[in-house]
């Protein structure tokens, strides 16, 4: 399961985790659920890979660092996906968290083995030449992977590669307001950032009511990112998450601005089993989207929440239908057809 020598459109830096999950205390069954795919870099990829069907599906990359206590199914599930993985084996144990659930979607999280952080120095020459990458870590250490991508791409390859799209996904509990100055300046080496509606608050010393989402604050504060320049020439883009709310997508400067709000695609709560991943999903969509359509953002932040959707409807990953290219007995295109035509 290698990867081939696919040209990349996507490639991530998040983590491979498998995951123990303990249902809240009002959940009528109580059973932990043990050995679940997890991690952002695989919710990120598989959001990616939604929109790209065989033999497409080579072209997202990601890597895999599996310990020798890796559950043979789960690397089955892995390869069924037709993914342009990197499966590297590790001496250590896989990477292993543990997450409970309490109430109102509350979520404790811990590693139980060490984790194995990527970084640009994990590339190989392959991934390397992808189109675009999914970032998420601190502001400083994006500045660190973002010019070293930049660097190792020139010294493979010259001039020859177009500049890569560079999307950010913020840490959350570097969300406050100390790291304010350091995001700023981060703002620079990336196309996109897309920090939830709450974690943008915090940055910026404000907070949402406890329940919903203030929208009018979200674009202001959209705004005030947008006024530092996003992108090396300032043509980048916010995309903020928001949660039942859907998304914010903001561009540009002045007459140019683009401000839209796009829906969730699912209006029913009872259509969410659990949350998690969903953000990390998104972006995966919304990359490979902006990639697809040569930079439509609306389109591309439909395809994330489309992919979003795929991600939240069940515990774990997305279930691939066996021999077919449908996903939870769903055709990708037909949601993304019928959220298009909701919200155009």
């Amino acid at each position: 399961m290698a990867e081939t020598a696919a040209s990349f459109d996507f490639v991530t830096l998040g983590m491979f985790i498998i995951d123990d999950i303990y249902p809240p205390p009002s959940a009528s069954d109580q059973t932990p659920q043990k050995d679940v795919i997890g991690g952002a870099g695989t919710y990120s990829a598989v959001g990616a890979r939604l929109f790209a069907p065989p033999p497409t599906s080579k072209s997202v990359g990601w890597i895999v660092d599996e310990g020798p206590d890796f559950p043979p199914e789960l690397r089955s599930i892995i390869a069924s996906w037709e993914t342009g993985v990197l499966m590297r084996p590790r001496d250590g144990p896989t990477t292993r968290g543990w997450n409970g659930y309490g109430e109102n979607e509350h979520r404790a999280f811990k590693y139980l083995t060490e984790k194995k952080r990527l970084t640009a120095a994990d590339l190989t020459p392959q991934l390397l030449q992808s189109k675009s990458f999914h970032l998420i870590c601190s502001a400083t250490r994006l500045i660190t992977e973002v010019t070293s991508i930049l660097d190792r791409r020139r010294q493979a390859f010259g001039e020859s590669l177009p500049r890569p799209l560079m999307i950010w996904e913020p840490v959350p509990d570097l969300a406050t307001p100390e790291e304010l100055e350091n995001t700023i300046q981060a703002l620079q080496y990336v196309d996109v950032i897309s920090p939830n509606h709450e974690e943008l608050g915090s940055l910026l010393s404000s907070t949402h009511p406890s329940v919903g989402v203030d929208k009018s604050a979200v674009e202001e504060q959209a705004k005030l990112l947008l006024g530092h320049g996003v992108g090396p020439e300032g043509k980048g883009a916010v995309v903020v998450r928001a949660s039942k709310e859907g998304c914010y997508v903001a561009s540009g400067k002045d007459a140019q601005h683009l401000s839209r709000w796009l829906p969730a695609y699912h209006n029913d709560a009872s259509k969410v089993v659990d949350p998690t991943g969903g953000g990390n999903g998104f972006l995966g969509g919304l990359a490979i989207g902006l990639v697809q359509t040569g930079g439509d953002l609306v389109e591309a932040a439909r395809m994330g929440s489309v992919a979003a959707s795929f991600c939240i409807e069940q515990v774990g990953m997305p279930m691939k239908d066996e021999g077919k290219e449908t996903w939870n007995g769903v055709e990708v295109s037909k949601r993304l057809s019928e959220f298009t035509s909701r919200t155009s």
